[in-house]
């Protein structure tokens, strides 16, 4: 399987999420919906880990297709804007699965399976930077002070105010200038919708750390959208 597997849905463009048809009900019924919402998007969670721990120890190549065309969208738009190069991207991208492939069984089922394929790829990323470099992406040198940042939960995003009005490419080639800590922490909160738990795992780094980033990097986000917004009024005009 391998290779020729990953390759063969390397182009498929299709991602979604796992969503199991079985909850407990009336458990379900006794919450707000709010909580309702989340005890059953953590049982679908749970089974769905269940099902991938189990079908990765076993190296099953059913399951591993059905990963590859689930994820494969994501996890090359996630290395697309880690790293900014489509061909180290597509070399990485194909790491990853074989790294998958290879090391399925250390998959624990604790978190969600992207969580745990979003920090393969990238220490990948990071070996691959000490081969060329000899500096991960941890190692550099934050534009500002990484002091902890503590952000207000109702903090409107950049994406907020300028994802109606602003193209998918403007706000790629946007997020592409900024420092890469800060590029990581947005991609993973606002295109995979990762929680900030989630990107401190992915990262290695502490929540307050992670909060520092995404703070900073949505401010120095903001007024680069907005000069492309300019730009194109511009020359709309």
């Amino acid at each position: 399987m391998g290779m020729a597997v990953i390759m063969r849905f390397k182009k498929n463009s299709l991602a979604h999420r796992v969503f199991l048809d079985r909850a407990d009900v009336s458990t379900k019924e006794t919450m707000a919906p709010t909580q309702a919402a989340a005890f059953v998007d953590a049982q679908q969670t749970q089974a769905a880990n269940a099902e991938i721990v189990v079908a990765l120890r076993r190296h099953d190549p059913e399951m591993m297709e059905q990963l590859i065309e689930r994820y494969q969208h994501r996890l090359f738009r996630y290395l697309l804007f880690l790293v900014g190069n489509r061909d180290l991207a597509q070399d990485l991208f194909q790491e990853t699965w074989l790294r998958i492939l290879e090391r399925g069984s250390q998959f624990s089922g604790r978190s969600r399976f992207e969580t745990w394929m979003f920090a393969i790829a990238r220490n990948l990323m990071i070996d691959q930077t000490r081969k060329r470099v000899t500096v991960s992406l941890d190692d550099v040198t934050d534009p500002e002070n990484d002091r902890p940042v503590e952000i207000a939960a109702d903090l409107p995003s950049p994406f907020d105010h300028f994802q109606t009005g602003e193209r998918a490419a403007r706000i790629g080639r946007a997020l592409l200038t900024l420092h890469p800590l800060y590029r990581e922490v947005l991609v993973l909160r606002f295109h995979e919708e990762m929680s900030l738990e989630e990107i401190a795992q992915i990262s290695s780094a502490p929540l307050s750390t992670v909060k520092s980033r995404l703070y900073r990097g949505m401010a120095a986000l903001k007024p680069v959208l907005e000069l492309h917004r300019e730009s194109a009024s511009e020359v709309q005009a």
